[in-house]
């Protein structure tokens, strides 16, 4: 029988380590020489080199270890998990979709506030899982452990100063079922990238699936298929600079098929050739008119996409456009427009 402290290779891959934990009687940790810790069924270990035989081995110099490090439970103990029932499997479930999750502990202060991390397991396979942080070369696991089918797991409160430490993940996923014949997937090593400003932008958390409240996922496995990474600073830079060279000298209002996206450009050297002699408070006047006349235009065109472009700023515009719709246009549809389209800076609106 494995046991902890025992040098083990892997099986049916390359590698090994030591044994660090036992969590049930099919699964171990075992700490690889980068110090990783991989979730690995019993069966795929092989000992090479016993933790009693070494322990045998020391010197008496070596036996004033403390007490504690002397007790390490080597006895399998008996998990809730064996008598967990996952219920009723479905077909859409034996594909699997994991995510990570980030949730505000205060929406409403976002420059000040902590935030909730959640394993998000939409499957009907258990996932022993590693999530990390680092540098790209050297990584520190920040929770390890298992998560049952179908289910969310809260694994950690992130304090708003160790945003930063997110920006490079590294998320291990190894999928199996317990007592019953499943189809065997692959273990994931997904390596992703956060930009951290997204925890700074309201419109970073949207309704979702599995949270009453809104939320930022990142997919780690879609459908089966392992996603490499999310968008980096770099990329988020590079996109709004390519966004911005590509906005045309202006849009007009005019009248398109149903089915296509409108888009407005409300930014004012877009609206107006010369503002001399205007105050800001007369350019921000100027494009709430334009917002409304647009919003009239097609108040009974229903099902019809409006995207206004109202960029990044100070965000004055756009929440003033959000008021506006909140009040007066309360039974339109409202969400953040797609930020590969448009960067941060627009709004999309479908008329009901």
């Amino acid at each position: 029988m494995v046991k902890v402290g025992d040098r083990v290779r892997f099986l049916n891959a390359t590698g090994g380590g030591v044994v660090s934990k036992i969590v049930n009687r099919e699964m171990v940790l075992v700490t690889d020489d980068d110090g990783f810790d991989v979730p690995t069924l019993v069966r795929e270990c092989v000992v090479v080199d016993s933790g009693e035989n070494r322990s045998e081995n020391k010197s008496a110099a070596s036996q004033n270890i403390p007490s504690k490090e002397k007790k390490i439970e080597d006895v399998v103990p008996e998990q809730e998990d064996d008598d967990y029932d996952p219920g009723e499997e479905t077909k859409e479930g034996e594909t699997l979709n994991v995510f990570l999750a980030y949730l505000p502990q205060d929406p409403k202060k976002l420059s000040v506030t902590d935030y909730d991390c959640y394993l998000v397991n939409d499957s009907n396979y258990y996932l022993g899982y590693n999530v990390a942080s680092g540098n790209g070369s050297m990584f520190i696991s920040r929770a390890a452990g298992f998560i049952q089918p179908n289910t969310k797991l809260l694994l950690e409160e992130v304090k708003k100063e160790q945003l930063n430490d997110l920006e490079i993940l590294r998320v291990q996923l190894m999928p199996f079922k317990q007592k019953k014949a499943y189809k065997v997937k692959p273990a994931y090593d997904a390596q992703i990238k956060i930009n951290p400003v997204k925890f700074y932008k309201l419109h970073s958390f949207t309704e979702n699936d599995y949270f009453e409240e809104d939320a930022m996922l990142f997919p780690i496995v879609k459908n089966d298929g392992l996603v490499e990474r999310e968008i980096s600073a770099e990329s988020v830079s590079e996109i709004l600079k390519n966004k911005e060279t590509k906005l045309p000298a202006k849009v007009s209002v005019s009248s398109k098929p149903k089915q296509e996206i409108v888009e407005i450009d409300l930014h004012i050297e877009q609206l107006l050739d010369n503002t001399t002699g205007m105050s800001n408070g007369d350019m921000l006047q100027y494009q709430i008119d334009k917002f409304h006349e647009v919003m009239q235009q097609y108040a009974k065109s229903k099902g019809q996409k409006i995207v206004f472009i109202h960029g990044k700023g100070d965000g004055v515009l756009r929440k003033e456009i959000l008021q506006q719709l909140k009040h007066k246009y309360a039974s339109c549809y409202v969400q953040d427009a797609s930020f590969l389209e448009y960067g941060y800076g627009a709004t999309m609106v479908t008329i009901k």
